[in-house]
């Protein structure tokens, strides 16, 4: 829950970064001014709780550069989708994460679902596609003509990558010894957001230097609003990878889906915009399915 808030206020000013920034400057920041959050989440909870930080491993280097790439193609593909027309749909799409990472994971982590929770998986989905599909139409031929759109496969695409991130970071908790009791996992995936967070200011920032370089300092240049995108991207990073790391990947990114629940409710009470019908119904459909996968659990 407190991932898909962060990951809502976050978005919102990334959008206004895409105005001032390139894709690739825009999806750089939120790693760049988010690495002094997540380690000082991680020496907080070092300090707190007594332990020690685990030893690395190859194995562990490997699906962290899996997960930081995987993350940051995502982004782009997201932020990609922010400068179609069809906003809506490729955000719709994006949602099929959902899906698509219960799929990966029960192929490579073994992660079997129950039944409810796939029912409620298949209505919050519903419910996200009533949100941000409406007034397209649910025939066959209207989700054709969406989907074939830029927006929409640039969206397809964010949530495929976006299902393997997830998947490569619950390995890469996986693979730091410990214990295994809760205190520990949390710290392991500080501790995983700290090592993927810098792998990625490596890896994005090389390739803004050697492609972009007015784009990297711009990346600089921007940091009254850069900062706080990444400050927020941090905090949901860590929820994320704490959620990752205490339940299966599929439920927590299908409890995520309240984030477009957040949306419509900063529209309604901060914005004053009214909202309709189908919008109403497609709230009740999310939380009825974030229910459904809390309980089924």
């Amino acid at each position: 829950m407190a991932a898909a808030l962060f990951q809502c206020w976050r978005t919102a000013l990334q959008q206004k970064l895409r105005n001032l920034l390139s894709v690739n400057g825009a999806g750089f920041v939120r790693y760049l001014y988010g690495a002094p959050t997540a380690l000082l989440l991680l020496l907080v909870t070092l300090w707190v709780t007594g332990l020690s930080v685990p030893s690395i491993n190859p194995t562990f280097i490997l699906y962290c550069i899996g997960g930081g790439l995987g993350q940051i193609l995502a982004t782009n593909l997201l932020i990609m989708s922010f400068g179609h027309r069809n906003f809506a749909v490729g955000t719709a799409y994006s949602k099929t994460e959902t899906v698509q990472s219960a799929i990966i994971a029960l192929i490579v982590l073994n992660e079997v679902l129950q039944p409810v929770a796939w029912v409620g998986m298949a209505i919050g989905l519903f419910g996200v596609m009533t949100l941000s599909l409406a007034g397209r139409g649910f025939k066959p031929k209207d989700l054709l003509a969406a989907t074939i759109q830029p927006a929409a496969i640039c969206g397809l695409s964010a949530g495929l990558f976006f299902g393997f991130t997830t998947v490569f970071i619950k390995l890469a908790n996986q693979s730091l010894p410990g214990p295994g009791d809760k205190v520990d996992l949390l710290m392991r995936a500080l501790f995983s957001l700290v090592v993927i967070n810098s792998l990625q200011i490596l890896m994005q920032g090389t390739y803004l230097l050697l492609r972009e370089p007015a784009e990297l300092k711009k990346a600089f240049t921007t940091w009254r609003v850069s900062m706080w995108a990444g400050t927020l991207s941090a905090c949901g990073s860590a929820c994320w990878f704490t959620g990752f790391a205490l339940a299966e990947v599929a439920l927590v990114r299908s409890v995520g889906q309240v984030e477009i629940v957040f949306t419509l409710l900063f529209s309604r009470f901060y914005l004053k915009e009214t909202l309709k019908r189908g919008d109403v119904l497609g709230l009740v459909f999310v939380v009825l399915g974030v229910l459904l996968i809390v309980l089924g659990h």
